[in-house]
């Protein structure tokens, strides 16, 4: 790589092999994978806060579904682990070319260093489709979660209205105002009509009761 004037993000791995000069003298391939497992290491940190996130979101789903901030905030989640996951990729092709016998430039001795640094980017990569995978099923989890609390909703109200009903129509027939009706003229016609208002609806509710609706 090239850079121009001083650069700070490589200087903890600097100082840390700085130290250590009979490390350094296995020389610029040693070197070349000391910034390579120091890249690797420095995208755990970043993997590890996105999947406490990622832990909150998905306790949150079994509990309620997600609103529209939340929503946008997985989709967010999904994005950036998308482009630490196109920056990871290439990683894995890097190390792999060095750690191939065609590539004279780096000694044999070091094939195992770059093969270490091979399993870390490919845990990594692993580690972000995983919590990739864990948002596609809290998205899925937290709108089925809101159809079945509209299904549930849905079934009470259809509920009550089939009980409410039930008065609704004998009120109506009664209140038709015509002359000439049988029950009008009878001494227990109103008795009888709201016993059965009550009988039926009670029935209902029984039953809409029983099957899980109310």
């Amino acid at each position: 790589s090239v850079r121009h004037g001083a650069s700070t993000s490589y200087g903890r791995v600097r100082q840390h092999w700085e130290s250590c000069p009979s490390v350094l003298a296995k020389g610029q391939d040693f070197i070349l994978y000391a910034i390579l497992d120091f890249i690797v290491d420095n995208y755990m940190p970043v993997i590890e806060a996105i999947a406490d996130e990622v832990d909150s979101i998905e306790d949150m789903v079994l509990v309620r579904p997600m609103e529209q901030e939340e929503i946008e905030r997985l989709y967010v989640l999904r994005r950036d682990l998308l482009r630490l996951r196109n920056a990871a990729g290439p990683l894995v092709d890097v190390c792999r070319r060095l750690t191939s016998p065609d590539l004279t430039q780096i000694g044999p001795e070091m094939h195992s260093y770059f093969r270490d640094v091979t399993d870390h980017i490919r845990g990594v990569e692993e580690k972000i489709d995983a919590l990739r995978e864990v948002l596609a099923f809290a998205f899925e989890t937290s709108l089925l979660m809101g159809q079945a609390q509209s299904t549930a909703v849905a079934k009470k109200l259809a509920s009550w209205a089939a009980i409410l009903a039930v008065p609704t129509a004998l009120a109506g027939i009664y209140g038709m105002n015509f002359k000439y009706m049988p029950e009008l003229d009878s001494h227990w016609g109103y008795y009888a009509v709201v016993g059965t208002m009550v009988t039926v609806c009670t029935i209902l509710y029984w039953r809409f009761r029983r099957s899980g609706w109310l």
